[in-house]
């Protein structure tokens, strides 16, 4: 009897652990930055673009967006492939608060997920441009990524829109593809 009482116990120890985790995971504004808290780090996809950003003061550029063939901007030399993109700040007021929505679809199979961040930390004063990262790595300017995304394990070629967000300016988007082959790999 006293061994039913604990596995009762602990069944039910469980599945309020569960119900916790699984109620603390769901998809919410605060975006991948938040997602990846309560992930462990990890980013997940999420079903929209909750971008909602209608300005359309211009100011706001990706001048460069990669997947593949990285090169390190400041030594021109390569370094693993990343989501990369060179920001530019053409206005005359300081930006902040951004965010970035970015969309990869198997070019294939027509699979395709979505990931949403805000990017803590980043800024650019007037005239400024910037490299930014998605690739897990700490520092400035690094962002996470989901390691298991159809961009690090598709061998088909994927194909990136790139929406990046400042309040107060038109949001900059681009695009980029990585071609067929295995998924890119991260250092």
């Amino acid at each position: 009897m006293k061994t039913v009482i604990k596995a009762t116990a602990v069944i039910l120890s469980a599945t309020g652990i569960c119900l916790f985790l699984a109620a603390c995971g769901g998809s919410s504004p605060g975006g991948a930055a938040s997602q990846a808290a309560k992930t462990g780090g990890q980013v997940l996809p999420v079903a929209n673009n909750p971008i909602r950003n209608n300005s359309s003061t211009p100011g706001l550029t990706i001048v460069s967006a990669a997947v593949e063939n990285n090169v390190d901007p400041a030594t021109g030399m390569a370094i693993a492939d990343c989501l990369q993109l060179g920001v530019k700040n053409a206005s005359n007021q300081a930006m902040s608060n951004f965010e970035i929505y970015y969309q990869m679809q198997d070019a294939k199979t027509g699979a395709s997920e979505g990931y949403y961040q805000k990017l803590a930390g980043l800024s650019l004063n007037p005239g400024e441009t910037r490299t930014i990262f998605f690739d897990n790595k700490a520092g400035a300017g690094h962002y996470p990524e989901n390691k298991y995304s159809i961009y690090r394990t598709s061998q088909n070629e994927v194909h990136f829109t790139i929406e990046l967000s400042a309040p107060g300016f038109k949001p900059a988007k681009s695009e980029a593809t990585k071609g067929a082959g295995t998924g890119e790999q991260q250092d």
